[in-house]
């Protein structure tokens, strides 16, 4: 009797819709967004009109919890935490200074504050390596200061004075420093320098060497589309970006839950493929670390990340904005938690790296350089008016653009230009 033929072949599956075959699917893509505070406060506002006047309230939330302790970092030296409560220090006591000068007529144009944020700014910028590069916004000033600019040159850049970095050309925080210090000047349209630092990057590495970028972004400009082609860049080309998002809880008038859906504006690493963290932005050792292990991870050629620190902007956006729409007991709540009263007391009462007689030394230290740079600031000429001609454009023969770190690599592994040519060729 003959044998019957049977198939190798399985029978074809009933076709099914894609929603249900996506259903049937192994959940296998999982995403942590690390969350390294102590405290997660969670505030929601309300909305009201009075009359012909629109204002927040706390609609929930507990206000009356003590600030905590800070986290104990895993890299810094004590040395290394004076030396950012320096900083800290300076930056707070320069701002001062600058909103007297406002006030007394002395500045030209406005002036940007980043009261609250000096945590974030001195302890991001001071995980950077000499090689490495800054990005800064208009409230990182203390990034500015840890990389090596003096606060007599930010003075006299907003006094628009012959002397300051611009030569005074711009009365504001536009300027940086290409040669010495790797600092790419703000850029007002918000957004726009997380790609120009994700080019820095590449530029970087076509010279052979991988480095870490850092620029900042608030809760609002997060928003825009020049922070996503950016960052989505620089997560597909694998570039060293360290984004730090300042979620500081207002874009200028509108509160941060009026503004996006998403619980943490760290989850949006998620779309981009790329590690996303959260910090404490008022606990310097929280920063740092944080920023520590970004840059290293950029320096080894593994790609951006994106740090979300949550604070509160204890200023309006700018010298001119009283922040009457902001909550009075929300400014009570966040005084608590004034970065630098913390780290202070963590120096001088928790680790007692510090003695109050000490303490009350390096602060009157902080405070003489900050008069001294005051008066040279004050005191020096403003710029000729036959100079403003000059400057503006880049004209024949005034610097060489050259490589930072190597010769470009070409395909072959030769590169087919001499140094002299090669900085004609950029230009």
């Amino acid at each position: 009797m003959a044998k019957k033929k049977t198939s190798l072949l399985k029978p074809k599956p009933k076709a099914r819709s894609p929603q249900l075959a996506a259903r049937s699917l192994p959940q296998t893509r999982t995403y942590t967004i690390p969350d390294y505070r102590l405290e997660k406060p969670n505030f929601t506002l309300r909305q009201i009109r009075v009359g012909d006047e629109l204002r927040y309230e706390v609609e929930s939330g507990d206000l009356s919890k003590p600030a905590p302790p800070l986290r104990e970092s895993k890299y810094l030296s004590k040395q290394q935490v004076i030396e950012i409560y320096r900083w800290m220090l300076l930056n707070r006591r320069m701002e001062t200074a600058l909103e007297n000068l406002y006030k007394q007529g002395k500045v030209v144009g406005g002036v940007y504050f980043g009261l609250g944020q000096e945590a974030c700014s001195c302890a991001s910028a001071y995980a950077l390596h000499k090689d490495d590069w800054l990005g800064p916004m208009i409230r990182n000033q203390g990034s500015v200061l840890v990389r090596g600019f003096s606060p007599r040159d930010i003075m006299m850049q907003y006094m628009a004075k012959a002397g300051s970095p611009t030569k005074g050309r711009d009365a504001s925080s536009h300027f940086g420093d290409h040669e010495n210090r790797n600092v790419v000047s703000p850029i007002s349209t918000l957004g726009d320098l997380i790609p120009v630092l994700a080019g820095v990057a590449l530029g970087a590495r076509l010279q052979g060497k991988n480095i870490a970028v850092m620029t900042y972004i608030g809760d609002g400009g997060q928003s825009t589309g020049a922070t996503y082609e950016g960052l989505n860049f620089a997560a597909v080309q694998d570039l060293g970006l360290v984004l730090l998002v300042e979620n500081n809880l207002w874009a200028y008038s509108t509160p941060s839950d009026m503004q996006f859906r998403v619980k943490d504006l760290a989850e949006r690493a998620i779309a981009y493929g790329i590690p996303g963290v959260i910090v404490d932005g008022t606990d310097a050792c929280q920063v740092y670390d944080a920023c520590h292990e970004a840059c290293e991870r950029a320096r080894r050629g593994e790609g951006p990340t994106l740090i979300e620190a949550k604070m509160m902007r204890m200023k309006g956006h700018a010298i001119h904005d009283a922040a009457e729409y902001v909550p009075k007991p929300l400014f009570e709540y966040w005084k608590k938690r004034d970065p630098i009263a913390r780290l202070e007391g963590y120096l001088v009462k928790v680790k007692k790296w510090l003695t109050d007689d000490e303490n009350r030394k390096l602060i009157a230290d902080v405070e003489q350089q900050l008069e001294s740079d005051r008066e040279f600031a004050v005191n020096s000429p403003m710029p000729t008016p036959e100079s403003a001609a000059g400057g503006v454009y880049c004209e024949a023969g005034c610097h060489e653009i050259r490589p930072k770190y190597a010769m470009p690599k070409v395909r072959g592994g030769k590169a087919g230009l001499k140094r002299s040519e090669a900085a004609m060729h950029l230009k």
